[in-house]
């Protein structure tokens, strides 16, 4: 038979309240760790222009070229069969960097906006790429914070199509051994002090072209 007594340590059971549990807040960019981080992946006595302790080939250091008639200041278009990105000025130059594209079918052309930007961004990688490789992602799946082996590095430009997140970056990298060569999941590669040079420049709003690599132009001709 069921006494008072069970009846109140019964309820009280039900009643209170939960083990409290510490939520997983997911991955964070820690602010105050920025300028050092700017700092470790700056070379020494840094000159854009000459600077490599990667060992590129130099057609991949930061350049200023002249720019194609009628292009559009502050865009960008990502030449995806050199593995350069060109930045627009309004006085008929451009920037040029070295870059590293998607390996495979992953690599995304078209025309997209850049909606957003950050500083030392915080990474997760997609259902579709954990599905895709689950030994290289599935140990990520609940994000990696930021700092210099964060795979979106130092700086990374958001690109949307409409209100829509693609969830395709142009973005710094932890492994710039890759720039001129396909290597991601569907982003666009730089050296991390070049994407932070590049940064400063860019404004939300503008426009971000992906043309196509060797493979698709060589399968449309």
């Amino acid at each position: 038979m069921l006494t008072r007594r069970h009846f109140v340590i019964s309820a009280a059971a039900l009643f209170s309240p939960p083990i409290s549990r510490v939520a997983w807040a997911g991955p964070t960019s820690d602010r105050s760790k920025w300028s050092t981080w700017d700092a470790q992946v700056t070379p020494a006595d840094y000159d854009p222009a000459t600077s490599n302790p990667w060992g590129f080939h130099r057609r991949f250091l930061p350049q200023r070229v002249e720019a194609n008639a009628g292009l559009i200041p502050g865009d960008i278009h990502v030449d995806a069969v050199a593995r350069y990105l060109y930045h627009i000025g309004d006085d008929g130059t451009a920037m040029r960097y070295g870059v590293a594209i998607a390996r495979g079918n992953l690599y995304e052309p078209g025309t997209y906006s850049i909606r957003r930007k950050a500083k030392w961004p915080v990474w997760t990688p997609t259902a579709a790429m954990i599905e895709r490789d689950p030994d290289l992602y599935q140990q990520h799946a609940e994000g990696v914070n930021a700092g210099p082996k964060n795979p979106l590095g130092s700086r990374a430009l958001y690109l949307y199509v409409g209100n829509r997140d693609t969830y395709l970056r142009i973005h710094g990298t932890p492994s710039p051994k890759s720039i001129g060569g396909r290597a991601s999941s569907g982003c666009v590669r730089m050296a991390m002090v070049h994407i932070n040079g590049l940064y400063e420049q860019v404004s939300t709003g503008s426009t971000a072209y992906l043309y196509p690599p060797e493979d698709q132009i060589s399968a449309k001709s």
